[in-house]
């Protein structure tokens, strides 16, 4: 005679087990999933440079500190502008103008995102610090600040094979470091460029420019040199007091710089969209 199916029932402390490992499991996938928080932070035993971020092209070159370069077109890269002050205290006080950009303090260390990172200063060639804002101080005594820009996972943005960065002499006047002013002519546009010594007014920026566009550079120097402006193959003899003209058809895409031969002396650079 057979006996009545009586069900079955777990043990109160598997049924407790099974509860705790199936609420575990619900936890994960909330974080894994798209209820998680997202994190731009490069995985655990991988370099900087070889973070997740896949903007631009990442290039074999490095900087002077040793960072890779990450190369933009032209027309999506960040730009940066440098104004310097006197402090009261001595020293100079630093405010950055930026565009296609925004500091990112919380994600340093991160993929290389657009438009995001922080900037290096770069005190007499020597990397001096970082800024994570528009603001900073330079110490009494600096002679040449560039300021450069760079993506969380530490590479430097560039342009052209160059990093996006900008350059002004602190000599011991007072800096000013308005961007060259082209002013529109009957042939295009002109920027009036000056050399004393090794200060250049106004200090190194950059000429933005549509291709095709005409521009005239007048330099005046206070020494024998050769102005030459890279890319373009195109150069000029400089003679001291004397203003020399060149004037050139931008009709070649990227970032050209402007300098001279002998002194070595950035003058400009070109932006061309």
């Amino acid at each position: 005679m057979r006996r009545p199916l009586v069900g079955v029932t777990r043990p109160p402390l598997v049924a407790a087990l099974a509860a705790l490992l199936a609420a575990l499991l619900a936890a994960v996938l909330l974080l894994t999933g798209c209820g998680g928080r997202a994190t731009t932070h490069h995985k655990p035993g991988t370099s900087h440079e070889e973070a997740t971020g896949g903007t631009g092209t990442l290039l074999t070159a490095r900087d002077e500190s040793g960072h890779r370069l990450r190369e933009l077109p032209a027309a999506e890269a960040p730009t940066v502008r440098v104004e310097t002050r006197p402090d009261a205290e001595g020293g100079w006080n630093v405010h950055l103008t930026v565009e296609r950009f925004r500091f990112t303090p919380d994600s340093t260390g991160g993929a290389a995102l657009p438009g995001r990172g922080h900037a290096r200063l770069l005190v007499d060639g020597r990397e001096a610090g970082r800024l994570y804002g528009p603001w900073g101080y330079v110490p009494a005594g600096t002679r040449t600040l560039t300021v450069r820009l760079h993506a969380d996972d530490h590479t430097a943005w560039a342009v052209a094979g160059a990093p996006v960065q900008a350059t002004v002499r602190l000599d011991g006047a007072a800096p000013t470091s308005p961007a060259p002013k082209p002013r529109p002519t009957a042939t295009g546009r002109t920027v009036d460029i000056t050399v004393s010594g090794s200060t250049v007014q106004p200090p190194p920026s950059r000429v933005e420019l549509k291709k095709g566009e005409r521009l005239t550079l007048r330099i005046t120097g206070d020494r024998a040199d050769t102005l030459h402006v890279h890319g373009y193959d195109r150069e000029l003899p400089l003679s001291p007091g004397t203003p020399a003209t060149l004037t050139l058809t931008a009709d070649r895409t990227g970032l050209f710089e402007v300098e001279t031969h002998e002194s070595g002396l950035l003058l400009t650079q070109l932006v061309v969209r």
